[in-house]
């Protein structure tokens, strides 16, 4: 059985094919060379090299993800897949929340020595994960919208809106009730275990949920139509290999990565928190951002756009959830993970970015201008943030999450007798009839 058929097939040589495949390789091996040798570069150099290899591997795993769905079984992919997709912006965000426990434990709430300068480590932690989840909605939704539009024009098309089938209404509904949730965390001192009993819940009902879809054919494109077209002994074996050589490096490249970052911004002046909160996530999303920006380019815009959704459920579930556990364990304790003020606003605005999100996609779609409204709030807060006066700095954190939460309920009310419908079929109505409009 072919992997992809019809328009979809990469005509490309097997041999340019191969390209990206070299180019991950490539970036990787000098962070994975840096790591076992260990010698003193300068701390940007540092960042630099590692942050590339986990790149390079993240993109090894996305590859290996979407051809391991040939040979595993729905309700396995659907597991397995969830966790590789956060694999590499949880291993570097497990960093800080580990030695913000560890921190935690010896200095008490503020997870700071007393007089030291600088972020602390549960600080980076709730930094790293914001970012993630507000560039992978700010920038990723709305970038597909963007390559859609430009091919439709190019195409003399006059297309301005992108549609998601029906079935991504489950994707949708389990989104909306984390995000929902999400709204409570802003109002608390810390992310507790209690809200990662609830979130990992959410994201194990998800799961549950979308394991009943009936198998279907995975699109495969560039390398992974590559892999994929090998016999299935070869495949899966050069399957086991990328996923056991990527996950290995993210792993070991992970810490050095996140102390280099944050030894960067000591250097050369810049704040750690936005080093970490940007750089970071930028390195780790970077991957699914492509693939999502390769599926809007060839139109395929449903598979474009749903698989961002999807990461963004994966993230606001079991990656938010899973932050107060390992701190908790690296403390000794039974502890939340702290939320300070700066962080609290963050939270608030990530949160109301999702809400604002979810009300646009209420009738599962997004026109070009719904889609410039995601990716111009995205950048208020930078604008705001450089034109207000330090003694301000975080009321433009607020004031987006104002405007993001107005924007939603007005959009919601002109939707409304759509929200219905949406949580419905998305928590209830069997996958065949969801299935029965394409």
């Amino acid at each position: 059985m072919s992997p992809r058929s019809g328009d979809d097939v990469d005509r490309r040589s097997p041999r340019r094919r191969n390209v990206p495949i070299g180019a991950a390789v490539a970036v990787l091996v000098p962070g994975l060379l840096l790591r076992v040798t260990s010698p003193h570069l300068p701390h940007p150099v540092e960042a630099l090299v590692f942050g590339l290899a986990i790149v390079g591997a993240a993109f090894l795993l996305a590859w290996a993800a979407e051809v391991a769905q040939l040979d595993i079984s729905a309700g396995a992919a659907i597991a397995v897949l969830a966790f590789i997709a956060v694999l590499p912006e949880y291993a570097v965000d497990l960093i800080f929340a580990w030695k913000g426990g560890n921190a935690f434990e010896e200095f008490g709430a503020s997870c700071q020595q007393p007089g030291a300068t600088g972020e602390s480590p549960c600080s980076l932690a709730l930094a790293n994960m914001t970012g993630a989840n507000r560039l992978l909605i700010g920038v990723g939704w709305s970038m597909v919208v963007f390559v859609a539009w430009t091919r439709w024009r190019a195409k003399g098309m006059s297309d301005r809106r992108i549609e998601l089938d029906r079935s991504r209404s489950v994707e949708l509904a389990f989104l909306a009730v984390a995000s929902l949730y999400s709204l409570s965390l802003p109002l608390k001192r810390t992310v507790t275990l209690v809200d990662a009993a609830v979130l990992v819940a959410i994201f194990m009902a998800y799961t549950v949920r979308i394991s009943r879809a009936p198998a279907e054919e995975p699109h495969l494109i560039g390398p992974a139509e590559t892999i994929g077209g090998l016999p299935q002994g070869p495949r899966r074996a050069t399957v086991a290999v990328m996923f056991l050589g990527a996950g290995a490096i993210i792993l070991l490249c992970a810490e050095p990565f996140a102390e280099a970052l944050v030894e960067t911004g000591a250097d050369v002046g810049i704040s750690e928190f936005l080093l970490v909160q940007w750089l970071a996530p930028l390195a780790s999303e970077t991957p699914e951002l492509l693939v999502a920006g390769l599926y809007a380019w060839r139109l395929n815009t449903d598979n474009g756009l749903g698989t961002l959704v999807s990461s963004k459920v994966n993230q606001w579930t079991l990656l938010v959830g899973t932050l107060p556990v390992v701190f908790a364990i690296a403390s000794g304790g039974l502890h939340g993970l702290p939320i300070l003020s700066r962080q609290r606003e963050e939270l608030l605005l990530t949160a109301a970015q999702s809400v604002f999100a979810l009300a646009i996609l209420a009738n599962l779609s997004m026109s070009v201008r719904e889609a410039w409204a995601l990716f111009g709030l995205f950048w208020a807060q930078f604008v705001l943030g450089a034109v207000l006066p330090a003694s301000l700095h975080g009321a433009e954190l607020v004031a987006v999450s104002v405007v993001y939460l107005v924007l939603a309920v007005a959009m919601m009310v002109r939707n409304r007798r759509r929200l219905v419908p949406l949580m419905r079929d998305g928590l209830r109505a069997p996958y065949e009839r969801l299935l029965a409009d394409r």
